[in-house]
Order: structure tokens, then C-alpha cells, then sequence
């Protein structure tokens, strides 16, 4: 299926510069589809004077299709989901739009203006840019239709590059080219003819800790939240499929979902080979305790890196995650079993208190830094990514461009300041949710799905489970050093106790080793080419693919950031 595509001015060609195939045009604006690239459009839907085109997916129709009828505009019970979105929004406004619960964005006609709305947290993306002459808008669900769209004057940019190599994803709405943004998570963002921009917030993390509550309280609620959020997100009548790590969060999803469905449930893990750690035991055991049928993938370095070109260009923004290449095997697995829905556990760190938090908090204690940006710095020195690299990595033109250009600083501020939340830890998770959950967890996951037809649900990023999670008190869910609490004690009587109260371990990547066998052949080539960007220091590349510049071998993981970005500028044709 493919991407919707959207245009404002510039008259019917302006839809065809994008690639894109019309299907309605009201006044100056145009919507259309991007055929050849692997999405859910919809549309066109009308209400009103309103047409729209969308990839919409709404998990609470029963709720939605209610509220219309309240508010005095019935809609038939099998209305598409983008057609009962755009509803919502003609009748209710912002609040139509917060009452849906699902992974959406609309792309509206209205009036003189075209309108822009992406769901609460992120789960599907929308881009938009200006023309170079300022005769018009463009947008889309697809980055590379707005790449090739030809009033577009645009470039590489560097300040996304180093937001980048300090993230390992794009944090906030920037992209890699310029002049195109993307639209914020919780946004209805208005483009007008005059080429000014109105952004409404509809959705946003509120703190509102309840102390009243005592901690079985919070978790009794937190548990029947969790099983609305999963019950929502199993498709009907099929059997439902997991991925399943092992860890607490993608095996409460597992058993939540065993408990539920009235269909068989099936499980999905990796493995990179039983020489290296991995939690294949805790997985199995998962899967063997809420009885699905489980498979195990077999991932090799020498399918990474026959695979890890097209995987990237998959992907609208970059992501340096070595785990793209096994997470696209997993859909396909998925996907070559008949299956149209998959579940994950993704959304338990960043809502409840997963890694990161200790050290940032340790920080905040001992901080004798009073300067604004201190925190923001240390958090992103946190990543331990290429941000305190980058005056060796880059070469001196890239960094003398870069001088007066703001700071990746300015996307994780405006969270971590003392006016937002009262706890820290609160700010931190809001941070986490609105920069990685945002723009690498949920994109990765829909981009990497949807290539192969699927479509990837988070239960855990359900907007009313995070709403939760910001009432109770954070003592709970990061209780000493045991993280995400709450959490477990939400689910500990559906998981055995070796699930539940283990350390959180994770999945060792053998990035190094691949760097060093399968994967060598294709960094010297893309990192020492005749085709680089000419973005980075020869000189400290070669150091870092011979393992050194570290008292241990740990380069592997800034060598995957550089070698990710370098193939995606090559997939996008960006110099």
C-alpha cells in the first residue's frame, strides 16, 4: 500500500513533483498517494467542507464512534478509520482528535490551508516543506517524495548531522534535509498560503502525581490499563503475534496477550549465535509459560551486511541502531507466517524508568554546575555516542560550518528545565518519550513493519498508560535501583518470578566482531570510499575501524553511527 502526499499552491503539477497520484483537490491544496512505497494510505474521506487523505489506525472505535453520536453527528459503524478521524476533528476540534487513541496522521484540506495532524506519541510520521520560490507547501508521509519534489531548494543539513552522530537518531524536527520538517508528535500543525505555520499541542505528558494512592492502588489501576491497551491492539479473529526478547517488557506483553486473545498467540526472537550473551533462555521460558508457538531467528553477521544498504534505505530518517537489519528479518518472519498485526514491548523504558536514569540523577545530586545548559549537556554526554567525538570525527569544514549553527542541546532543554515537572525523574522520562520514543522507537518499529506489510502496535506507549504512569509517584517506579517497579508489580502474578525480578541485561549485538568480519569490506568501502560525504576525518575513521582510541575495542558502535549515516545520504542522494 502506499504513503499519502499532500501539496498547497503551486497548482495540479505540484502533487506530480512529489510522485504522487491525485486523488482530490479543493482549492489550492491537493492530496494524492505515493504508490511504490510501502505504507497504509487512505483516502480521499470527506466531512464537511473537509477532505483528507491519511494512514490512520484507530484502536478505540466503540469509544469514538459514541462521542459522535453525543455530540449529534452519528457515523455508520463501519466508517474507515481515516473517514471517522476527520469526523472527529470537524466536529470536536483539538479534542476530537485527543479522544482517538491510535497510530494516525491526517493530511486536511481546509479552506485556504492545509492541515497536518500526527498522532499523541509518534507512532506514524509526516514531513512538510516550503518551496524554494515560496509558491507553496508539500507534504508527506514519505521524506523521499519531498527529496525529489522540484520547488524544493534543499541540501544537506549539518546541524542534523550532528544531532545525529550525538543521538543516534534525529531527536526533534529537524530532518537531514533542508528546509523539511517533521511534525511533532500531539500536533495539529496548520500550513497557510502566506507560508506561516500555526501549531496546536492537542496531547502532551502531564505530571500529575498522586500520592493519596497507595503503591497496590497505582498498580491495580496500572494492570487494568495494560490489559485495555493490549485487548485494543489484538487484531480480531487471527492469531496474534509477539516479538518477545525476554525482557520484562516484551514478556508482559506476551502474557497479556496469551491471557486475552481468543486465538492461538506466537512469539518471535533473535539470536546472533550461542557463543554470545543473550536471552533466549528468559524468552523461551516466556514462551513456554503462556504456551505460544515460538520460533527463533538465526541472525549472521554475513546477513547484516548483505542487508544493511537496503535496510537504511528504508528508514525516513536515520536510525544507528544495529538491531534494524534483525528487526526487518523479524517482520518478514512475521509477515511469511500470514500475519498482519505484531505486537512489541517497546515503551517501557522511556514511560517507567528504564536505563539512562540513575546516572542522569546521580548527576543531578553532585551537579555544581549552575550554568542553564549543564543539565542538557549531561544528558547528552549520556548517549556515549560520537557527541564528545566530534571534533576529531568531523574534518575542519564541516566543523567551521557548524560554528554558528544552534546545539542538539535545544531538543532535550526545553524538557529537563525546573518548570516543567516537579520530579526530575519525571523530566527525564518525558524527555526520553518525546526525543527516542518519538523519533527512534516508534518510527523505526512503523517504517521497518510496514516494508513488509505489517503493522506494529505498542501497547506500552498506549496514551492512557502513559497518562498513568505520570500520576504515580516516582518512588514507585524507579523504587531504589529496581527500575520500572510499578511496572512489574502490575503483572508480577502473570510472569514467573526469574522474569519479573531479574537485572535487566539486554541483548548483546556483536557489532565489533561484525566490523571485524562480515562487515569490514563494506565500512573500509562506504567510510574510505572515492564516495564519502566528506564529512568526516580520514584519519580518525582509520583509527577507529583498527579498534583503537579505546583501552577496549568499543569503537563498534561509533563506527555503526557513521557507517548508518553515510549509507542513508548515499540512499537519499543527499551531498
Amino acid at each position: 500500500m502506499p504513503r499519502i502526499a499532500a501539496t498547497l499552491g503551486g497548482g495540479p503539477q505540484a502533487l506530480t513533483g512529489l510522485g504522487a497520484r491525485p486523488v482530490a483537490q479543493v482549492g489550492a491544496a491537493a492530496l494524492g498517494v505515493v504508490d511504490g512505497e510501502p505504507g497504509f494510505a487512505e483516502g480521499p474521506f470527506t466531512a464537511g467542507d473537509l477532505r483528507a487523505a491519511g494512514e490512520v489506525v484507530l484502536h478505540n472505535r466503540a469509544e469514538l464512534l459514541a462521542a459522535l453520536a453525543r455530540a449529534g453527528d452519528p457515523a455508520p459503524p463501519d466508517v474507515p478509520d481515516g473517514a471517522l478521524l476527520l469526523r472527529l476533528y470537524a466536529r470536536l476540534g483539538a479534542d476530537g482528535i485527543r479522544a482517538a487513541d491510535g497510530m494516525f496522521v491526517l493530511a486536511v484540506a481546509d479552506g485556504a490551508d492545509l492541515v497536518l495532524i500526527r498522532d499523541h506519541v509518534g507512532a506514524r510520521t509526516v514531513f512538510h516543506a516550503r518551496s524554494g520560490t515560496g509558491g507553496g507547501w508539500a507534504a508527506s508521509t514519505s521524506l523521499r517524495a519531498l527529496r525529489h519534489w522540484p520547488a524544493l531548494d534543499t541540501g544537506l543539513n549539518l546541524a542534523a548531522v550532528r544531532s545525529f552522530l550525538t543521538f543516534a537518531y534525529l531527536p526533534g524536527d529537524e530532518t537531514l534535509l533542508r528546509g523539511v520538517h517533521e511534525v511533532l508528535p500531539g500536533r495539529i500543525v496548520r500550513l497557510r498560503a502566506d507560508g506561516t505555520v500555526e501549531e496546536q499541542v492537542f496531547w502532551e505528558a502531564t505530571e500529575a502525581v498522586d500520592d493519596t494512592a497507595d503503591a497496590a492502588s497505582h498498580a491495580a489501576a496500572l494492570r487494568a490499563l495494560l490489559e485495555r491497551a493490549t485487548s485494543l491492539r489484538l487484531p480480531a479473529a487471527e492469531p496474534a503475534a509477539v516479538l518477545l526478547s525476554g525482557g520484562v517488557d516484551s514478556s508482559l506483553v506476551t502474557a497479556l496477550a496469551a491471557k486475552l486473545h481468543d486465538q492461538e498467540v506466537r512469539t518471535y526472537s533473535i539470536s546472533f549465535g550461542h557463543d554470545l550473551p543473550n536471552e533466549l533462555a528468559y524468552s523461551g521460558l516466556v514462551a513456554t509459560h503462556c504456551n505460544t508457538r515460538h520460533q527463533v531467528l538465526n541472525v549472521s553477521g554475513e546477513q547484516v551486511a548483505a542487508r544493511l544498504a537496503d535496510t537504511v534505505a528504508l528508514l525516513d530518517s536515520p536510525v544507528g541502531d544495529p538491531l534494524t537489519v534483525p528487526n526487518l528479518m523479524l517482520a518478514e518472519a512475521v509477515a511469511g507466517d500470514g500475519m498482519r498485526v505484531v505486537l512489541n514491548g517497546e515503551g517501557g523504558d522511556p514511560v517507567f524508568g528504564g536505563p539512562k536514569n540513575l546516572p542522569m540523577l546521580l548527576y543531578e545530586l553532585h551537579r555544581d554546575d549552575p550554568s542553564p545548559d549543564a543539565r542538557a549537556l549531561a544528558y547528552l554526554r549520556s548517549y556515549r555516542k560520537c557527541y564528545a567525538d566530534l571534533p576529531a570525527l568531523l574534518t575542519a569544514d564541516t566543523l567551521r560550518a557548524l560554528h554558528d549553527a544552534p546545539g542538539p542541546e535545544r531538543f532535550v532543554a526545553p524538557y529537563l528545565s525546573p518548570g516543567t515537572m516537579r520530579s526530575h525523574l519525571n523530566r527525564l522520562l518525558h524527555c526520553n518519550l518525546r526525543t527516542k520514543g518519538a523519533h527512534h522507537i516508534l518510527t523505526k518499529v512503523e517504517r521497518l513493519t510496514a516494508a513488509r506489510g505489517l503493522q506494529g502496535r505498542a501497547p506500552l506507549f498506549d496514551r492512557q498508560v502513559i497518562d498513568h504512569a505520570f500520576t504515580v509517584p516516582p518512588r514507585l517506579k524507579l523504587a531504589g535501583t529496581d527500575e520500572k517497579w510499578i511496572l512489574k508489580e502490575a503483572v508480577r502474578d502473570l510472569l514467573p518470578a526469574t522474569i519479573i525480578d531479574r537485572p535487566k541485561s539486554g541483548m548483546r549485538v556483536p557489532v565489533q566482531q561484525w566490523l571485524s568480519g562480515p562487515l569490514r569490506e563494506l565500512a573500509d568501502d562506504v567510510l574510505l570510499g572515492s564516495r564519502t560525504s566528506g564529512l568526516f576525518d580520514p584519519a580518525t575513521i582509520r583509527a577507529w575501524l583498527r579498534g583503537e582510541g579505546a583501552l577496549l575495542p568499543r569503537q563498534g558502535g561509533k563506527v555503526w553511527l557513521v557507517l548508518t549515516l553515510e549509507l542513508w545520504l548515499r540512499a537519499y542522494d543527499v551531498a
